[in-house]
């Protein structure tokens, strides 16, 4: 019998749905490892939901226990990605910023363009998720 199962982390996976479902689709197939510190808990929403969208994300964003910001090319251009994290920020809500593509530029949303943004290995998200930021 192995020792205290680590207690997964539930995050909320910000990401420019127009250019990056495939980003998208990578980290979900991380989240599935054996070794994941981490289940993904909900995600951005391509329409931005009906009513007052922004009250339903954060409901989202508040439930989970962190937030990964996937950056791809045309991240800071997408609305939905900066309110996504500005809504964390003001929760108060850990989060980190991972660069989509190793050999592309990727650029981060506006609301965090002071932030650092970390390189996508599966070490470093290992180490992201346990807080080492």
């Amino acid at each position: 019998e192995e020792g205290e199962e680590m207690e997964k982390k539930a995050a909320f996976i910000s990401f420019d749905y127009d250019h990056d479902e495939f980003l998208r689709t990578a980290i979900v197939a991380q989240a599935q490892r054996e070794d994941s510190p981490f289940n993904i808990s909900d995600r951005s929403v391509k329409e931005h939901l009906t009513g007052d969208w922004k009250e339903k994300v954060k409901g989202r964003i508040q439930r989970a226990d962190l937030m990964i910001v996937i950056c791809g090319e045309n991240t800071h251009n997408a609305t939905g990605v900066s309110v996504e994290l500005q809504i964390a920020k003001d929760l108060k809500k850990p989060y980190f910023l991972l660069k989509g593509y190793k050999e592309k530029t990727c650029t981060k949303p506006t609301s965090g363009a002071s932030d650092k943004l970390y390189n996508w290995t599966w070490e470093n998200l290992k180490l992201l998720i346990h807080g080492n930021r």
